[in-house]
């Protein structure tokens, strides 16, 4: 009965793990259609190739896992297309440095882990200690998208935290976990607990942001046209208060020179006032924004 239910929950986790391998299908796109990574990071992908040929090797050295040897297998041949894709678009510093990480991880670091696991252990020794490496690894993927989550409560934006995305993850995590815990498989359930908990933060955080955007694109015409609404009702009163300064500064010339006609020059004030108040009337309101600058 157990091997019966296992084998559903791994069926389970194929068909899930296999729409959440599809998940960076969009980026790619976007790739191919600007013809460049525009800074996409493909470490992600050569981290996901490393863990899917570990989990393999872990599969042929563990009886009863036949699912797992599947859906990794898909895995690897996703995360191989998406590699080979990122590196014909990349730049070529950007193409360098993805292929040294490709071969120090997935050459030369799985090549020791095979070698030394091979040479120095044999038995349950050996399977342990590659089921740790597998779940040490994991645990890796799955503290990821601790980054996103930072991310999305820094900005209140769920922009790059895709729900769908979160969902299917979450329920991977179910389908594994308890396809690991039926078969008694603790390296394969462990890292499933944590990949179920940081799930359902992701859900609840976008449950809890999925609107914040929404509310500040509504407010951000209201907010303009308050704007339009003040300053119409200040550029008036602005035009008003320069005619005065105008006068006043007048006056006080008047006062301090003595040697001033006080017939001409209240009149040429006046004249200068006029005419000030006439081209405002007839000037944009930026110029005379400007002017009362």
């Amino acid at each position: 009965m157990s091997s019966n239910l296992a084998f559903a929950f791994g069926l389970l986790g194929n068909i899930v793990s296999f729409m959440v391998f599809l998940a960076p299908v969009p980026t790619f796109i976007q790739i191919y259609e600007k013809k460049s990574t525009e800074g996409f990071q493909c470490v992600p992908y050569v981290v996901g190739l490393f863990s899917a040929i570990m989990w393999i090797y872990y599969a042929f050295l563990k009886p009863d896992t036949t699912l797992l040897i599947t859906i990794n297998s898909v895995g690897c041949l996703i995360q191989t297309i998406y590699i080979c894709f990122y590196l014909f678009y990349a730049t070529r510093n950007a193409r360098m440095q993805t292929m040294k990480i490709l071969l120090l991880l997935n050459v030369v670091g799985l090549g020791l882990i095979v070698l030394l696991t091979q040479f120095l252990t044999e038995g349950l020794a050996r399977t342990s200690i590659v089921g740790w490496i597998c779940l040490v690894f994991s645990l890796c993927v799955f503290v990821a998208p601790l980054c996103v989550v930072r991310q999305v409560i820094r900005t209140k934006s769920v922009e790059y935290m895709p729900f769908l995305l979160s969902f299917f993850l979450t329920l991977s995590a179910v389908m594994w976990f308890f396809y690991g815990l039926l078969l008694k498989d603790y390296n394969i359930a462990i890292p499933n607990v944590l990949g179920f908990g940081f799930g359902v933060v992701q859900m609840v955080l976008y449950i809890i942001y999925k609107n914040a955007k929404k509310v500040v694109e509504e407010k951000l015409p209201e907010i303009q046209c308050q704007i339009i609404k003040i300053e119409d009702q200040e550029i008036p009163e602005l035009k008003e208060q320069i005619i005065d300064i105008v006068k006043l500064s007048a006056i006080v010339c008047l006062e301090i020179l003595p040697g001033v006609v006080p017939v001409v020059v209240p009149c040429l004030v006046d004249d200068y006032a006029v005419n000030l108040d006439r081209e405002m009337k007839n000037m944009p309101s930026n110029e005379t924004m400007k002017i009362s600058n």
